[in-house]
């Protein structure tokens, strides 16, 4: 990473966090590195049992847990993919209704299209132009229903649904909500007792400032109830069963956790804490200054989204202009699709060069969500350049 340059890719994952996260890592396997629940009552093994509630308790309040923040509710997965995946295969049986968007990321949509092959119904309420959830048609789709899942905030264009009234809609409805909070979790002030949602599905390494390879759930306790597990295996707990606990958080959590993952996230999820969400979030406006006046003239009426961020449509052309096409004044651009998740890159077309260096904004262009996704906000083909 050019220490010049202008880091834009915070929602594939946020750098460069506060350095308080690398330090806690380091510091548990260096100087604790006790399993969890599965030794002595050291004081090392205490330490680690001490860590994760502490980070339980953290969550908990951060994003409004139920029963006055009971640290039982947060349960760790590896990302916020695993966590939809454990909530929507733990709750979803053959002949019930799921509702969702046609914003949605693929972590939603391929366990959907799944479950939909074993005899799940899914509705797709396709949003407005500019991403937002029609709630009317949201309305009606739930009737009949037996769960809805929404995407917060959109990775390829950044609209914020309206949380609220998407929740008090469900409430109405009776239909439990699930939130897949990757983009606004430790950004956008979220209450899950508040707002009645059956499940938050949340990562450490984006908002939240944490390393990668964590993440979890906050659930309400009829919706922990209401799901099975994913996973089944060794707790630490119960071991003279052979069946899996239905204690909470036993019940989602088998094998051993992340541990140096959850002491990193109890720092940056301090961290937030200590310079409040709207202070963390504050400091990612210069990099968007930096890069607008690049697009200057291209973006119309679609370039700025509801919570700020940028989103430039290709224009005319029918090829996104990849390559080193486009000039941004300072920056690289490396051609291809990406799945949703933007984890793999496809076998690149001719026109893909490679990797250029400009100047220091470093930018990919290529299929960032489902295709309809793009197609429906962008216009054109589906793909976009991201930082």
């Amino acid at each position: 990473m050019n220490p010049r340059g202008v880091y834009l890719n915070n929602a594939a994952t946020t750098w460069p966090k506060p350095p308080e996260v690398a330090e806690a890592m380091y510091r548990f396997m260096t100087q604790g590195g006790a399993n969890l629940a599965r030794g002595s009552a050291s004081s090392r093994d205490l330490s680690t049992m001490d860590m994760v509630l502490s980070c339980r308790e953290e969550l908990a309040k951060l994003f409004g847990g139920y029963s006055h923040g009971d640290p039982r509710y947060v349960t760790f997965t590896s990302n916020v993919t695993e966590s939809l995946n454990l909530v929507l295969k733990g709750y979803l049986k053959p002949g019930m209704t799921v509702v969702t968007t046609s914003m949605e990321h693929n972590a939603v949509i391929r366990p959907l299209r799944r479950l939909e092959g074993q005899g799940v119904t899914v509705r797709v309420v396709t949003c407005s132009q500019d991403g937002t959830l029609p709630l009317d048609s949201f309305r009606d789709a739930l009737s009949g229903g037996d769960l809805a899942v929404v995407c917060h905030g959109s990775n390829v264009c950044g609209t914020l649904q309206d949380l609220e009234a998407v929740a008090e809609t469900c409430h109405r409805r009776s239909v439990p909500l699930v939130l897949d909070s990757a983009q606004t979790g430790g950004l956008e002030e979220i209450s899950v007792s508040d707002l009645s949602i059956g499940a938050l599905c949340f990562t450490g390494h984006k908002g939240l400032m944490g390393p990668q390879g964590i993440g979890g759930v906050v659930w309400s306790p009829w919706m922990a109830e209401a799901c099975s597990s994913l996973i089944e295996g060794g707790t630490g707990s119960f071991s003279h069963e052979e069946t899996q606990p239905s204690a909470m958080p036993d019940k989602f959590e088998s094998g051993t956790p992340n541990l140096p993952g959850i002491a990193g996230l109890l720092a940056a999820v301090r961290w937030i804490n200590s310079v409040g969400s709207q202070g963390h979030k504050g400091q990612g406006g210069g990099a968007q200054g930096a890069v607008t006046p690049g697009f200057a003239g291209d973006t119309g009426d679609r370039g700025i989204r509801r919570d700020g961020s940028q989103g430039i449509p290709w224009g005319g052309g029918d090829e996104p202009p990849v390559g080193g096409q486009r000039d941004l004044g300072h920056g690289a651009v490396r051609a291809g699709h990406r799945d949703q998740a933007g984890a793999s890159l496809c076998p690149p077309g001719p026109q893909d060069p490679g990797y250029l260096p400009r100047r220091g904004i470093e930018v990919l262009g290529g299929v960032f969500q489902h295709p309809g996704g793009h197609t429906q906000r962008l216009g054109g083909p589906p793909g976009g350049l991201r930082g």
